[in-house]
């Protein structure tokens, strides 16, 4: 797939550039739309003319940014896979733990919905145990 990278280098100037009272609130076990644009190798991508994933929020730091794990609705299984269904949703998504990174709040772009805190304790268990 060719990646359109000037497009997203525009847009990632604009969101880099919004101003701070842009800044959306959140906190773990939310799922959000994130802008992550285009990225290297098999690091995910976003998708779309934002350039978005959904992400789950594991851990929040301050106003400005938070440990995430981008998801997939493709069934993945593995040590690196954990599928749960966000309140209300009919779907399974599945979070990709391999893909655990900070965010900064300015890429988020519209809140999609919440997990269980059973998932999300399940969640955390998995990546302190991919960690150690």
């Amino acid at each position: 797939m060719q990646k359109d990278y000037e497009k997203w280098h525009r847009l990632k100037e604009a969101i880099h550039n919004a101003d701070e009272s842009s800044r959306l609130g959140y906190r773990p076990r939310e799922v959000w739309w994130v802008r992550l644009g285009h990225n290297v190798g098999d690091e995910e991508d976003g998708k779309g003319i934002e350039f978005t994933r959904p992400v789950l929020v594991v851990r929040g730091f301050n106003r400005h940014i938070f440990w995430g794990v981008p998801l997939t609705s493709i069934g993945k299984q593995g040590q690196y896979y954990y599928p749960f269904r966000v309140k209300g949703s009919s779907k399974t998504s599945t979070a990709m733990l391999s893909q655990l990174r900070v965010f900064d709040t300015k890429r988020l772009a519209s809140k999609m919905g919440i997990i269980d805190i059973a998932d999300l304790d399940e969640i955390k268990k998995k990546l302190s145990e991919l960690l150690s």
